[in-house]
């Protein structure tokens, strides 16, 4: 687990969303992380400490000269522990400090001593966030290699509207897992499409399936970790798409096919891991059908094959990923697909299997390329991805596997 024995430290400032990180805290606690909580003195009025200490396991630090904390010199010794620093809520007050070096309290101090990495959360009333000095603070903060977090925009505690407001915590547990992910996809752009197609019968009908999104969301998620440029093309889901990645929504099959098409030539890798349809109405009623008696039969035509394509207008040196989802004969059925598209992967399941398929959080997946067959047992869909991922910058190093001979 990559949170697991991670030294996270979060420094709290004087803010009403302080209250928001006990839930983060819970969260890391939760995923095996140690966590050990700064707060400002300010901050001590909008939440206690001893939630924290609560929470965590560890004690709150708000007095630099508290001569009760278990190390000597308290600032140094967690600076020198911590694997992140993240600031949040970051007050207007604490990011002037930290870009001009100030270390007048516990946070500052720590994080002045730290050599992790460092994200910032801002959070404040829109006039402060907007004012010119607190944006020259921010670039301030990256110039010296600190990240900040884009703020949400929506209703404020001061009964105003706009940016200004901290992200919700599950977006600050994502920038934390985010800076310990090794980068070994920093440079490649990546293109995944996730969800299931609508394919129109009338203004009220359509034909579609049971994705859920699920894997190919997983995937986009954890590529984006590795420092992966990802665009997620996806259907129809009820799914967040992960912070830092490019979505493009789209409907039918054919929505699908142009959206890959026009980003397909700038793309290193591209996964299909949608549940496309096969087929679609041959003609889209332009108003709602009326139930008639009697048998109802709709034609039917091919939609087109985008894996297909694909392969046969792949440029030099990109890596193709298919999926595909069977009932019988999984691995023959599954082979003759990679041969057939002209693909360098692709990724099998059986629907049947218990822990495989639709709208599940785990995944039973055999990966199959010109020369190999890696089977793995359950696991999570975001573990199927990093598998996955791992194969694909492994056999891409090697020159890929392309079922047309390489």
């Amino acid at each position: 687990m990559l949170l697991k024995g991670k030294h996270i430290v979060l420094g709290v400032s004087g803010s009403i969303a302080a209250y928001k990180i006990a839930s983060l805290a819970s969260m890391l606690v939760k995923k095996q992380a140690d966590v050990t909580v700064i707060m400002t003195p300010n901050a001590t009025n909008f939440i206690n400490p001893i939630t924290f200490e609560s929470l965590t396991g560890n004690k709150c630090l708000v007095d630099t000269f508290d001569r009760n904390f278990q190390f000597n010199v308290e600032h140094v010794a967690l600076a020198k522990m911590a694997d992140v620093f993240l600031v949040a809520p970051a007050s207007a007050d604490v990011i002037a400090k930290a870009a001009c070096g100030i270390a007048d309290d516990m946070l500052t101090t720590t994080l002045l001593a730290c050599r992790c990495p460092k994200i910032f959360a801002p959070a404040m009333n829109t006039r402060m966030y907007e004012n010119p000095i607190v944006q020259d603070n921010i670039k301030k903060l990256k110039g010296y290699g600190m990240e900040t977090l884009d703020t949400a925009t929506g209703y404020l505690a001061c009964g105003d509207t706009g940016a200004g407001k901290m992200p919700e915590p599950e977006v600050l547990f994502e920038a934390v897992v985010k800076a310990l992910t090794p980068k070994d996809m920093a440079g490649k752009r990546l293109l995944v499409t996730a969800g299931p197609t609508r394919e129109k019968l009338d203004p009220v009908r359509y034909i579609s399936n049971h994705s859920t999104g699920k894997m190919g969301y997983a995937i986009a998620r954890q590529a984006m970790l590795r420092g992966a440029q990802v665009t997620l093309v996806s259907g129809k889901t009820d799914l967040q798409p992960p912070a830092g990645v490019r979505l493009v929504p789209v409907e039918a099959a054919a929505d699908m096919a142009r959206a890959v098409k026009e980003a397909a030539d700038d793309q290193d890798i591209i996964i299909k891991a949608a549940a496309v349809a096969d087929y679609r109405p041959a003609a889209v009623a332009q108003e709602k059908m009326k139930k008639k008696d009697g048998e109802l039969s709709i034609a039917l035509e091919r939609t087109e094959d985008i894996l297909a394509w694909l392969g046969a207008h792949r440029r030099e040196g990109q890596f193709l990923c298919g999926f595909s989802m069977e009932t019988e004969n999984l691995l023959e059925n599954s082979r003759a697909k990679l041969e057939k598209k002209k693909i360098d992967m692709i990724v099998a399941n059986n629907l049947r299997q218990d822990g495989a398929g639709f709208g599940t959080d785990t995944n039973v997946v055999t990966i199959l390329t010109k020369n190999d067959t890696v089977e793995l047992p359950i696991m999570s869909k975001e573990e199927v991805a990093d598998r996955l991922l791992d194969c694909i910058l492994s056999k891409s190093a090697q020159g890929g596997e392309r079922a047309g001979g390489l």
